[in-house]
């Protein structure tokens, strides 16, 4: 989606966005209730608890939340830990106790701003945990479609309550156990959905398609009592929430946490595993609905563990379950079109109103017609795009995304996430050992230097590495360590730094320089050679090296790997004065900014800048003061392809038009007089039947011969530069930048037959 495709967040209140809530509060509601009664039922607990879980999540955590997508109640990834303590703790309201304290822990998480672990969190594993829960989905929901429904609906593990497992559940349907009414019910509900998916008016329509389903369902199943028995969806093929009798009896649901345990380690043991494994489904869940948001919002995920913490305190205080966010009811509200988290709260009121008004109506829903909807879910969540995608994007996130889905679909949510995390943190693991540093070699007058940049977070996992290659620098050699780009260094990394630099390097003769370590790492910035052109070094450097400095530098810049210069230690090591190796006359052009292009730092080179890199009178000066006061060792003619200024004086010849009369410009005809004897004579019949691409072609190499032709001017009119070349102190070269691959090309050796012939005659013509 594009940017001027994503929607706008609405106001909270927004008449526009209430009605949209509504629809999205009600799918939500619909999906939630089957959901809820499955987890209760697959934890060991009462049915009704899981249900007050729903109303908590939407009535107490979406209230307080951040989150205008996230929707909250009981957990799949709970419900083995669920039984497990109910168990250990021995009774239902002891579990409560630990449940509230958890909730506690949990504020206590928020308040201390835990919520910034979800910053850490791969999107491998994150997109993995979506596709996972739309397989999951799927393959959950197929049995229920067929009416096949022994294993309570919301249970993801894959071994399952019925000792099936995912795939053997299958395999039950075809060995008869269908019930007719059911399938008939169930099928039907997801031709209805995928159609409405498919007709425009259907679909932006505020009747959403799963209360049509649901509508749908519950009449035809009554008119199954007229065909018979064996048709009639009844019994635990039916929505099932408990019915009071009275208000008291209602009240009597709800359950008080055993507060003559609140000495008891034991609970405190089971608070803390339930706030932990909590907070963690509800950060992953969290980053994934945000994920599908339409609208991009980022989820305050500090906030939302208290709004959980609140939640689960609410539903120890009243008998419900533990509350996390779900990535199910989460991923139905986005696809029902929510725009704020009104929908979240008005899916909580829902159950609220039925649970206390309207079960016997509610439980009058085939849970066939709502398995529908989570089956037509699964298949979004799981597209095939998405596996496409996390292909193109190479093993390092398609690994780890596929283990992720694997490992939840074959064991549970909690076991799979943290399988998919541990296989994340092994490929980040391996890639800082691999290329902890970054390495790179430049090319200098007095000896190669090795620059080793390091990373943002320099662990002790880096050591060895750094270790090797600090093993690896020549004895003789210039190394330079820079930690500018460094938020943190070990101390066993720093300690390895210090004895390298201090008892490695002096006994091999490497000059060593340290630049950007922070002071509190006791190792000030050491400075034991000069990462600039001094007149030292200018004096030693021959035209040759100072070609292979150029053509270093430009291989680094077209490869992504220019070095990190401390430019503003070059700016005060310059301050006295500059000896620059090379004066470069190139385009104006805003594409080839010469110190850019050949990777070179503050005082280096001389820049001059003129249209169509053309000789006059002032740049010829100023290269004549580069060669004859500056004591320079090249001067190179950098041209480029797609030239505007060549491009312009190839039409303007082309048409025998003069640049005034075309432009308006008083001066530019000069510039045109300078490139128009590389244009060939007969351009006028040339250019006038060229494609696009050929003129593109045309023009390039008239802008190659235009820097010949420059640096054949050079030599001809300058007498001082002449004789530099003569004497062999300085080469007179050309070279053509490509400004669409950013690589350089150098034309001709230096010019020197061209600076003999230019003393006597007329100059010869440069070989490109």
């Amino acid at each position: 989606m594009s940017t001027s495709e994503v929607p706008k967040p609405t106001s909270l209140y927004s008449p526009s966005s209430i009605a949209q809530d509504l629809v999205a509060g009600l799918v939500v509601f619909l999906v939630a209730l089957p959901l809820c009664l499955g987890i209760a039922l697959a934890s060991g607990a009462d049915l009704f608890s899981g249900l007050l879980s729903g109303i908590v999540g939407g009535l107490v955590v979406a209230v307080i939340s951040g989150s205008h997508t996230s929707v909250s109640g009981p957990a799949a990834g709970l419900t083995a830990i669920v039984a497990a303590q109910i168990t250990l703790l021995g009774s239902f309201e002891a579990f409560l106790l630990a449940v509230l304290i958890a909730g506690l822990i949990q504020i206590g998480f928020g308040i201390a701003r835990g919520g910034a672990l979800s910053a850490f969190f791969p999107s491998s594993v994150i997109k993995g945990l979506l596709v996972a829960i739309g397989v999951i989905l799927i393959l959950k929901q197929i049995p229920h479609i067929f009416g096949h429904d022994t294993d309570p609906e919301g249970d993801m593990s894959f071994i399952q309550p019925d000792q099936e497992n995912t795939f053997s559940e299958l395999l039950t349907i075809f060995a008869g156990e269908i019930h007719v009414g059911a399938m008939v019910i169930g099928l039907l509900s997801i031709a209805i959905l995928l159609i409405w998916e498919r007709i425009p008016a259907l679909k932006k329509s505020l009747v959403p398609a799963p209360l049509i389903v649901v509508a749908v369902g519950v009449l035809i199943n009554l008119g199954f009592t007229n065909i018979g028995p064996d048709w009639l969806v009844s019994g635990s093929h039916l929505v099932q929430i408990p019915i009071a009798q009275s208000f008291s009896e209602f009240v009597g649901f709800l359950r008080m946490p055993d507060f003559s345990r609140t000495f008891d380690p034991a609970i405190y043991i089971a608070a803390v595993t339930i706030a932990v494994v909590a907070s963690l489904e509800t950060l992953l869940n969290l980053e994934a609905v945000d994920k599908l948001d339409k609208a991009k919002r980022n989820s305050p995920p500090s906030r939302e563990l208290i709004a959980q913490g609140c939640g689960n305190m609410v539903c120890g205080l009243i008998g419900g379950l533990p509350v996390t966010s779900v990535v199910v009811r989460g991923s139905v509200n986005v696809g029902a079109g929510s725009k704020t988290k009104m929908s979240a709260i008005f899916h909580g009121a829902l159950i609220l109103i039925s649970v206390a008004f309207l079960p016997t109506l509610m439980n009058k829903i085939p849970l066939s017609a709502l398995a529908a909807i989570l089956l037509v879910t699964g298949f979004k969540l799981a597209s095939p795009t998405i596996f496409k995608q996390m292909w193109k994007e190479g093993r390092y996130q398609f690994i780890p995304f596929i283990v992720t889905v694997v490992a939840i679909v074959m064991t549970d949510l909690l076991v799979g996430i943290l399988i998919g995390l541990g296989i994340s943190i092994l490929f980040i693991l391996n890639s800082n050992l691999r290329r902890p540093i970054r390495r790179i070699v430049e090319t200098q007058v007095d000896g190669d230097v090795t620059h080793i940049e390091l990373s943002n977070q320099v662990s002790f996992l880096n050591r060895a590495a750094l270790d090797r290659v600090l093993n690896e620098t020549s004895p003789g050699s210039k190394l330079v360590i820079d930690a500018s780009r460094s938020d943190y260094i070990d101390p066993d990394v720093l300690s390895l730094i210090r004895d390298f630099k201090d008892n490695v390097a002096p006994p091999r003769d490497i000059s060593v320089n340290l630049a950007g370590f922070r002071q509190k790492y006791q190792l000030s910035d050491v400075k034991e050679f000069a990462e600039f052109t001094s007149r030292e070094l200018q004096e030693k450097v021959t035209s040759d090296q100072v070609i292979k400095i150029l053509r270093n530098g430009n291989r680094r810049f077209a490869d992504g790997t220019r070095l990190n210069r401390d430019l503003g230690r070059q700016v005060n090591a310059t301050a006295a004065g500059q000896s620059p190796l090379a004066a470069v006359l190139s385009c104006i052009d805003s594409r080839v900014p010469t110190e850019l292009v050949f990777d070179l730092g503050v005082g280096d080179i001389f820049s001059v800048r003129v249209a169509g890199n053309i000789v006059g009178t002032k740049s010829l000066g100023s290269l004549e003061y580069a060669v004859g006061v500056a004591g320079v060792k090249l001067v190179a003619v950098l041209g480029h392809t797609r030239c505007g200024a060549v491009t312009s004086s190839v039409e303007l010849i082309a048409a025998n038009q003069g640049a005034e009369a075309a432009t308006g410009c008083q001066h530019l005809q000069s510039i045109v007089d300078e490139i128009a004897p590389c244009v060939p004579s007969d351009s006028a019949e040339a250019v006038e039947n060229l494609s696009a691409e050929a003129m593109e072609q045309y023009v390039d190499k008239v802008a190659e011969a235009n820097v010949i032709h420059t640096v054949e001017e050079i030599l001809k009119r300058s007498r001082i530069i002449r004789e530099a070349v003569q004497d062999g102190r300085v080469k007179v070269i050309g070279a053509l930048y490509d400004v669409k691959t950013g690589h350089t090309k150098f034309l001709g050796d230096g010019g020197s037959e061209l600076a003999s012939e230019s003393a006597s005659g007329p100059p010869a013509e440069v070989a490109g």
